[in-house]
C-alpha cells in the first residue's frame, strides 16, 4: 500500500509539472490530485524539493534506459555526438522536466543528472584511451556538459530567439573540435605539431592508467602520475 501510495503521488506530480505553464506546482494540488493528505506526501518525499527531485529521476529514468542500453560502440567520439544530439532531443520533448532539473531550486542534484555525467565521463575516458581527446576525460566532461546544457535550456527556454536546432550541431561541433583530436588519415602528416602532440599522449596515457589499475605503481604512485599526466594534458 505504500508503495502504491508513493507511485500515485509520484505520477500525480509528473503529470501536473508537464502541465503546468511555467513547470511550477504546489504540494497542495499535488495531495488534491493525489487524493492524499500532506503528512502522507511529506512521509514519501520529505518536502517540496525532494517531491521535484524524485519527479526529475522519474521522467528521466527513460532517457537514461536508452544511454545505458545502446551498447557501446568502437567509436567512443560518434558516441559522444549521439549522446549530445539525445540529450538536447530528450529536453525539447520535456521541457518543463529539464527547466526543472537545471533549475537553482534543486538543491541536491539529481541521481539522473550524476548518472548523465558518469556516462559522458565513460565516453570520454574511451575517447581518450584511443587517443582522440586533447585534456582530461573530467574536464572535457565538465567542458561538454556544460554547453550541451547550456544550449538545451536556451532552445527549451528561449524559443523565439533560439529557434533552430542547427545552432546546438554548431555548438556540438565547435567544441568537439577544441576537445577531441582529428581523426587519424593516411593522408595526414606522420609528424604532428609537438604542442598538440604531448597533452593528447598525456591524456591518452592517464585513460590507460586507471583502465589497468595502475599497471604495476603503487597507490600512492599511480595517484602521483595521474597527476602529473593530467597537468600536462590540461595545460
Amino acid at each position: 500500500m505504500s508503495t502504491s501510495t508513493r507511485t500515485r503521488i509520484l505520477e500525480v506530480a509528473a503529470t501536473l509539472v508537464r502541465e503546468s505553464p511555467d513547470g511550477d506546482i504546489s504540494t497542495r494540488a499535488v495531495c488534491e490530485a493525489a487524493k492524499v493528505g500532506a503528512p502522507a506526501l511529506y512521509r514519501h518525499f520529505g518536502d517540496k524539493a525532494g517531491l521535484l527531485s524524485a519527479v526529475v529521476d522519474h521522467g528521466f529514468e527513460k532517457y537514461l534506459a536508452t544511454k545505458r542500453e545502446r551498447g557501446e560502440t568502437t567509436d567512443a567520439v560518434e558516441d559522444l555526438r549521439r549522446g549530445w544530439d539525445s540529450h538536447v532531443a530528450f529536453a525539447l520533448d520535456n521541457r518543463n522536466l529539464y527547466r526543472l532539473m537545471n533549475s537553482p531550486a534543486m538543491r541536491t542534484p539529481p541521481a539522473a543528472a550524476l548518472e548523465s555525467h558518469r556516462i559522458l565521463t565513460g565516453d570520454l575516458e574511451r575517447a581518450a584511451a584511443q587517443g582522440r581527446i586533447r585534456v582530461t576525460p573530467e574536464l572535457a566532461a565538465q567542458m561538454i556538459m556544460s554547453a550541451n546544457v547550456g544550449v538545451a535550456l536556451m532552445l527549451v527556454s528561449r524559443p523565439a530567439t533560439f529557434d533552430d536546432i542547427e545552432v546546438s550541431r554548431r555548438v556540438r561541433d565547435a567544441l568537439h573540435a577544441t576537445v577531441l583530436t582529428p581523426e587519424p588519415s593516411r593522408e595526414q602528416s606522420p609528424s604532428a605539431p609537438v604542442d598538440a602532440e604531448v597533452p593528447t599522449a598525456a591524456a591518452r596515457l592517464s585513460a590507460l592508467l586507471r583502465k589497468e589499475h595502475g599497471a604495476g605503481l603503487s597507490t600512492a604512485e599511480a595517484a602521483l602520475m595521474k597527476e602529473w599526466l593530467d597537468r600536462v594534458a590540461n595545460a
